[in-house]
């Protein structure tokens, strides 16, 4: 795959070197990308894991970007430089899809790019967010929001809104393998509600209830039932219910339908079966259906999707 996308990401004095690590642990692994590090201030940055780092290009890297991400901004949320501000606007004004990872969702607010978005943050500063721009909608449950502007809550949901947009511009098969190299899964379910103040207690039920999901990912062209799953998982079904909306975040039904439409996307992108096989393998039992879920969730139709990907590989 040719690089089509310069992607400029922005660093600053005193960055958390792991939030800057996120794009580049993500898209580094695909042909498609060519990253570049910028900053408003001059090198080197000192970073807060005690170690310095050199950044060759200032914001004018941004003027000839794709994607412009940032990755995170200072704790105390102070305001942004106006170089900064500017070049966001400016970036945005020509059509570059603009990013803020975390509290990277700070001066995209300030230069006014989220007025009238739905946006995230880290949970623990969506108030000053919300209270700061009252023109922005704070979502502080959920990973990421995609609302033309990405936006992320904390450090792991960095990933998960990279993985979002890889999936987006080079389709699930190559997010999921970028996904399976870093570790982590390809598309989270729920959101950071999970994570605020309320850890999810470990127990010996944790084990069988993973391996349930697992069997299910298996054997996503069968029925499932909640009550045939909670008796393999050895629970009631009150207990796996309640089990799986707090390791998840969400229902049951969502996720085997969001887990069907992943492997049907799959299945589109590297294989020439025809569309009614796609939907059987994935568990939809038509193509009608297949295509009434695609267009729900994709807003494109299973058709559309495969020449799309065949497309961009080209």
């Amino acid at each position: 795959m040719r690089a089509q996308y310069k992607i400029a990401v922005v660093a600053f004095d005193d960055i958390t070197p792991f939030h800057l690590s996120v794009p580049g642990m993500v898209f580094r692994h695909v042909e498609a990308f060519d990253i570049r590090i910028c900053s408003p201030d001059p090198s080197p940055l000192r970073t807060t894991g005690g170690f310095d780092i050199s950044v060759p290009y200032g914001l004018q890297t941004m003027s000839r970007a794709d994607i412009v991400i940032v990755p995170t901004w200072h704790d105390d949320c102070r305001p942004a430089p106006a170089t900064l501000l500017d070049a966001l606007r400016r970036a945005h004004r020509r059509g570059a899809r603009i990013v803020g990872l975390c509290l990277g969702a700070f001066p995209l607010a300030e230069a006014g790019l989220l007025n009238g978005r739905t946006a995230t943050t880290h949970w623990s500063f969506a108030h000053t967010l919300a209270e700061r721009f009252p023109a922005v909608t704070v979502d502080r449950e959920v990973l990421y929001v995609d609302d033309d502007i990405l936006t992320s809550a904390g450090v792991a949901a960095g990933l998960d809104c990279c993985l979002h947009l890889l999936r987006e511009l080079c389709g699930a098969e190559v997010a999921n393998r970028v996904a399976r190299q870093l570790v982590v899964a390809p598309h989270r379910q729920g959101g950071q509600a999970q994570f605020i103040e309320r850890p999810i207690p470990v127990s010996g039920s944790d084990d069988r209830f993973t391996q349930v999901l697992e069997w299910v990912n298996q054997h996503l062209a069968h029925d499932h039932s909640i009550d045939a799953l909670a008796g393999r998982a050895a629970m009631s079904r009150r207990n796996f219910t309640r089990h799986f909306r707090d390791a998840t975040g969400t229902s049951f039904k969502q996720w085997l339908l969001n887990q069907r439409v992943a492997h049907a996307q799959g299945l589109l992108e590297t294989s020439d079966v025809s569309i009614e096989v796609v939907a059987q393998e994935a568990g939809f039992g038509s193509a009608l259906s297949l295509r009434q879920h695609f267009r729900a969730t994709l807003h494109t139709s299973p058709s559309e999707y495969r020449r799309q990907f065949r497309d961009t590989a080209a």
